[in-house]
């Protein structure tokens, strides 16, 4: 059994940023990590992910990111960096030690962990990222075994794919990259949705993120005027990832994916295509089922949670897309919303170590 002010879940750049600031705080704290090494929730992503953000806005606070600022930095260079992030601010890390379990107990948490170890916590901040579990949906069920199947967590590259017919499922940044990448191959079909809207990378020679940061677009609140809309929109970067330049690239595109049966995929219009493998790229759930607190999430297992807080005393979030603006999902964001949920768990030990002590 083990005692501390605060329990980090997840080291990514989330959990180093709040963790950064626990430990200038002076207060005692871990952040449990199951990966083998800081970094791995990047490199498990496929091989060829390219941020849309600059270096310059690639960062977390206190350290840059070594290179062109105005470059864009590939998934495996962002998890050096946050190695690098971690031994540099020396904090205090468990790798290989997954939580199993948090439950609420007398003074705040207990956390369990696969390695056996119990720890008693004032505070829990959950860092766990925004991908944690692939949306699969049930029709996926339905298709062939020998339709090879795929996700965003298991797709790494196109030597993956046999060679035929390919359906991406989901038309988010993820589904038109990769989409792009395999187009070069393989005959692919895109299966979307609802309207998405495609900047371009640069405008008038500047990365597109400095202009969100000048016009308001990547700071403003959720709540305020501007936020809603940016928000209502939430633009990809890349004019290369347009509906034309994808046809262009021999793109299919097709309507939304609706059932399946064997090796053949229905969509919204009527239209069925038989293929040999589908990458679902539709999106990610919370993961939650290690979280066993009354009210901490819905009937849905997601995370109940506003601006990173839980309706669970001493319960915060942290890296939660669209926390607090645009930027929360991007490394040049973390650190503005470490600095607000670390002064919340710290409000909440010190006003829980005064209650121990009346």
């Amino acid at each position: 059994m083990e005692q501390l002010d605060v329990v980090v879940i997840g080291a990514g750049q989330a959990g180093l940023a709040v963790g950064q600031l626990l430990k200038q705080a002076h207060v005692s704290f871990t952040l449990l990590d199951g990966n083998r090494r800081i970094g791995d929730s990047w490199r498990q992503r496929y091989d060829s992910l390219v941020l849309f953000s600059s270096r310059q806005y690639s960062a977390l606070p206190d350290l840059p990111l070594a290179g062109d600022p105005a470059g864009y930095p590939g998934k495996d260079e962002i998890a050096e960096y946050l190695e690098r992030y971690a031994r540099v601010t020396d904090l205090p890390i468990r790798l290989n030690e997954r939580v199993t379990s948090v439950e609420q107990s007398e003074g705040g948490f207990m956390a369990q962990t696969s390695t056996g170890m119990q720890i008693r916590a004032r505070c829990v901040v959950v860092a766990a990222g925004p991908f944690q579990r692939p949306i699969i949906p049930r029709f996926a069920g339905k298709l062939s075994p020998e339709v090879l199947q795929l996700d965003g967590t298991t797709y790494h590259n196109p030597g993956q794919i046999p060679s035929g017919r390919v359906l991406i499922v989901g038309d988010g940044a993820t589904g038109r990259q990769v989409s792009t990448e395999l187009a070069r191959t393989r005959v692919v079909w895109l299966s979307g949705g609802s309207f998405r809207l495609v900047v371009p990378q640069r405008l008038f020679g500047r990365d597109i993120i400095a202009v969100f940061e000048t016009t308001g677009a990547l700071r403003d609140d959720k709540e305020s005027l501007h936020g809603r809309f940016v928000q209502l929109f939430d633009p990809i970067p890349g004019w290369h990832l347009r509906r034309s330049a994808l046809r262009r690239a021999g793109v299919k595109i097709v309507a939304r994916a609706i059932d399946a049966e064997d090796d053949r995929v229905v969509f919204a219009d009527g239209r069925s295509e038989t293929f040999d493998a589908v990458i679902w790229a539709i999106g990610y759930h919370d993961d939650s089922s290690w979280l066993r607190v009354p009210g901490a999430v819905d009937a849905k297992g997601n995370y109940i949670e506003h601006r990173g807080v839980s309706p669970v005393p001493g319960l915060l979030h942290i890296g939660r897309n669209w926390q607090n603006n645009r930027a929360s999902a991007l490394l040049t964001g973390a650190g503005n919303d470490a600095r607000d949920i670390a002064a919340k768990a710290l409000q909440f030990v010190r006003s829980s170590a005064t209650r121990e002590r009346t």
